[in-house]
């Protein structure tokens, strides 16, 4: 298995390289050369898996025993994953007939990009380490080579890579957020990491200003080399890798609810719906991996907040920036993108990073007079033209026959703050008039049920929805939302982890200035203070 840039760069990478750069030199995100097939007994042979037998079988489709030996994978998965608080690692639990959430925040910083992160920490010291290890059995060199990874946060991507590679040996890493635009649980619980290899940049901006920023300095060819950067956002493919997994775990623990094995004629006529609260698109591009590798999903729903660029597209086909008309000051109006801030930080962004990937597939799939290599190079020109129209005209838009193509596997839908609070008023059921489990859902998560009950679904549909963090990490809307229940206590959801957590210690570098000469500035002098 090679990988290759969605915008058409010929280089064929590996496995191992592609976690190491993260972005193609071209700007491109890397995908596998193909999807590949489940074997054809996997509905019995994984039957009775953990989440980590099933996380070993599903990653050693995508990684060559040559590159990491299935003994080392297995001891790098456990590892991961002995860091959560469940068993289950991502339990499903049934909330009303035909409903259940999937709970992806059981990891050490209570989200659901721990799955991933915890993952990818380990990952990065070992082939770091198996780098360093074969470059001084061939004494190609005396010096060991250290990684500098770099990534951009809107709320939870921060803290869980930073406990992902906290102390990691070789590894510095710098997390930069939105100044004032995480909630104040995110931003201690990135900043009282005080570990020597941490750092945290606090941007004056938005998180899609720091997510700019990150992609410029992986394009600025002398600043990567010198420091020799990796991503940690879910540009990097491992990220999309390790949450294929919960997808194929949900579904096994689904059928074991139903008491209805995976392979018989009753489970044929049950249908699926994956309902994803969507910013980056990452989390639900996992489940668009698992669907084409042959999990039976019906479709996955794009969840979105006011932020909205994905609606929109799978609405009209069109992937347009949000455009708000400002006053200079001098009287002149002028046009500028803009984010919304609301009740779900997470997903405050203009635009999905992750989306390209899916972009590329919709463009390989509408060429039908190509084959092969010629009809992959060509999806990657057009995917490249896509790009260089969101930059210069903030906007681009697909043909119908593309369109249709997503439809085939996603649907979408918008969901305002009110609605957000409503939801989690009507899943928080007082004891005295339950109808269903009484859930107390976060502000991301909500947006995702809200859309899931919007749907018109049929009678042999089931809905899953994914929980993407712990409410206690936003306390503000969770109690705004549940004021008028008495009886609803936050500190009986509050974990212990979270007690006293603001008045930690921090340590944080303010950048006054969205600009990247700013930020490259700071990394170089963290860089300087960490080696003294």
């Amino acid at each position: 298995m090679k990988y290759f840039s969605t915008r058409g760069s010929p280089d064929l990478l590996t496995f191992s390289e592609v976690v190491l750069i993260g972005l193609s030199k071209d700007g491109g995100l890397f995908i596998p050369q193909t999807i590949p097939n489940l074997p054809s007994d996997w509905k019995t042979a994984w039957l009775n898996h953990s989440f980590t037998s099933l996380a070993l079988e599903i990653f050693s489709l995508y990684i060559p025993d040559n590159e990491i030996p299935r003994n080392d994978l297995e001891s790098l998965i456990n590892k991961s994953y002995s860091t959560f608080r469940e068993s289950d690692i991502t339990p499903l639990k049934k909330i009303k007939e035909n409903f259940y959430i999937l709970e992806l925040f059981h990891g050490p910083t209570f989200a659901f990009k721990d799955v991933a992160l915890q993952f990818l920490g380990n990952l990065f010291e070992y082939l770091l380490g198996k780098k360093n290890l074969e470059s001084l059995e061939k004494k190609n060199s005396n010096k060991k080579e250290r990684i500098t990874i770099l990534g951009a946060t809107s709320g939870d991507t921060g803290s869980a890579a930073i406990y992902g590679l906290r102390n990691k040996k070789d590894i510095s890493v710098f997390i930069l957020h939105p100044r004032g635009k995480v909630s104040p649980v995110q931003e201690a619980q990135m900043t009282t990491v005080l570990d020597k290899n941490v750092h945290n940049l606090a941007v004056e901006g938005t998180f899609d200003d720091c997510q700019d920023i990150v992609k410029m300095l992986f394009s600025d060819n002398q600043f990567n080399q010198k420091h020799n950067l990796g991503a940690i956002n879910s540009i990097n493919w491992a990220r999309i890798l390790a949450q294929i997994v919960y997808y194929f775990h949900s579904y096994f623990q689904l059928f074991s609810s139903l008491n209805i094995l995976p392979n018989s004629p009753e489970a044929n006529n049950i249908k699926l719906q994956y309902c994803v609260p969507t910013g980056n698109f990452g989390d639900i591009l996992a489940g668009y991996y698992a669907k084409h590798m042959g999990l039976p999903i019906e479709n996955l729903l794009v969840a979105t907040n006011s932020n909205d660029i994905l609606d929109r597209f799978f609405k009209t086909g069109r992937y347009e920036k949000i455009v708000k008309i400002v006053n200079d000051g001098e009287g002149n109006g002028v046009g500028g993108h803009t984010v919304y801030e609301t009740l779900s930080p997470a997903m405050d962004i203009s635009i999905s990073s992750n989306f390209e990937r899916l972009l590329w597939y919709l463009a390989y799939e509408s060429i039908d007079t190509k084959s092969g290599e010629e009809r992959m190079n060509l999806a990657g020109s057009i995917v490249k033209k896509w790009m260089e129209d969101v930059k210069s005209k903030q906007c681009l838009t697909v043909e119908k026959t593309q369109l249709e193509l997503a439809l085939r596997d996603f649907k979408s839908d918008k969901i305002s703050d009110q609605e957000t609070m409503e939801t989690i008023r009507r899943y928080y059921v007082p004891q005295d008039s339950r109808s269903q489990i009484s859930y107390v859902l976060d502000p991301h998560t909500a947006v995702g049920v809200a859309a899931s009950d919007k749907q018109k679904i049929p009678s042999n549909m089931y809905q899953i929805c994914l929980s993407t963090a712990h409410p206690a990490k936003f306390s503000a809307a969770v109690e705004e939302s549940l004021k008028s229940y008495n009886e609803f206590k936050f500190q009986e959801i509050l974990p212990k982890e979270f007690v006293g957590l603001l008045e930690k210690e921090k340590r944080c570098v303010y950048i006054e200035k969205a600009d990247p000469e700013m930020v490259k500035k700071a990394i170089e002098s963290e860089l300087e203070k960490e080696f003294i």
